[in-house]
């Protein structure tokens, strides 16, 4: 038996404008985990799951009225396998059965999703038990391009932020590449080409160090939100980038920049960043008409404003996780209990750590 595991993700700044090629974000690997376990089989392959997918199917309009729902999250899974027996087959190795047993930490007893990038882990930890059980022996870098082919296949808006931070472990500033550039090669080409192709120059992932002066604090709203309805509602065609649109990208990309940049020694301008982070996230909702900042998240955010820490949703927001920066002489009990009052349920979750892979655009 073959077992592989990845962790689950938190956004911690950069949200929405990550999906455009080249724009930043920081993310950090939590200690959550979806694992996989692989064993031979003959004559068919199955795909068993004790929790993951077990959630409810969630769905939005669009602008036109139309229908959007989630995917079901076993079509990351048959995207993961069908990538990698692409890449099989162009090795020329042989073709083989197996099963699949998937189980995940990354949702609530009743299955219920918290937000923390489950289709991402997924999808990372197939790839890498695909790997090991034909023996390809790709790299830490390889296995994360091919799982974000794998999930723009299903998800083609999907930064791929948190296949990263899935991928690499701990906190990293991530930036995304070409997408639909990536999607055609593959389509139109070999995946070993497309593992190369010009689409990945605006990529580039970096690690950070870990927290410095200041602890990490997750509190769930109780409501699972639609990640794909949400960027689908925000994000604008080329049409549509007017300058509203591209402030948001330029004041997105600054605070992100002054946050990394301040990362290591400057607890108080990363909580200051933080907040504005917020405030840009609470604009970008009322530019596009759209709830990023719920009532739920907003009472998380003012309960920890109140007692001194930075608070923001994390990821696209409409529900799912807020998360919050204490310094670490702060009583963080205040907090959690007016939380739970307020009906916010904390999560027991810290920092992963990272694989110690080298990143590629470290090399």
């Amino acid at each position: 038996m073959i077992e592989t595991s990845a962790p689950g993700k938190l956004y911690i700044a950069g949200e929405y404008a990550v999906v455009e090629p080249g724009e930043p974000s920081v993310l950090v690997a939590v200690d959550r985990r979806i694992t996989v376990q692989l064993t031979p089989s003959a004559g068919m392959g199955r795909v068993h799951s004790s929790r993951y997918g077990h959630g409810p199917l969630t769905w939005v309009r669009d602008e036109d009225d139309q229908i959007v729902a989630d995917h079901n999250p076993y079509d990351y899974v048959t995207a993961s396998i069908t990538v990698m027996e692409r890449l099989r087959a162009e090795r020329g190795l042989a073709p083989r059965y197996f099963d699949l047993h998937i189980s995940s930490e990354l949702d609530d007893a009743s299955g219920s999703k918290f937000g923390l990038g489950s289709s991402a882990a997924v999808t990372v930890a197939v790839v890498a038990a695909l790997d090991e059980f034909y023996g390809t022996g790709l790299s830490c870098d390889e296995r994360f391009r091919l799982a974000l082919l794998a999930t723009v296949e299903v998800a083609p808006r999907s930064s791929g932020g948190d296949v990263a931070a899935s991928t690499f472990g701990g906190f990293i500033r991530y930036t995304s590449p070409d997408r639909a550039r990536l999607r055609q090669a593959a389509s139109q080409g070999t995946v070993t080409d497309a593992l190369t192709d010009e689409g990945w120059e605006p990529c580039r992932i970096t690690r950070l160090s870990p927290l410095n002066g200041l602890r990490l604090l997750v509190g769930w709203t109780g409501t699972p939100a639609s990640t794909e309805g949400l960027v689908r509602r925000v994000s604008m065609s080329d049409a549509e980038l007017d300058a509203r649109y591209s402030n948001f990208l330029t004041l997105s990309r600054e605070a992100v920049d002054q946050l990394v940049g301040a990362w290591d020694d400057d607890a108080q301008t990363v909580l200051s960043v933080i907040r504005r982070c917020r405030r840009l996230l609470q604009h970008l909702g009322q530019l596009r008409g759209t709830a990023i900042e719920t009532d739920q998240l907003r009472i998380l955010c003012n309960i920890a404003e109140q007692e001194g820490a930075a608070a923001k949703p994390s990821g696209a927001g409409g529900g799912d996780c807020g998360i919050a920066f204490v310094p670490e002489d702060h009583d963080v009990e205040p907090i959690l209990e007016a939380w739970r009052t307020d009906g916010v349920l904390p999560l027991d979750l810290q920092p992963h750590a990272a694989t110690g892979e080298p990143i590629g655009a470290e090399r």
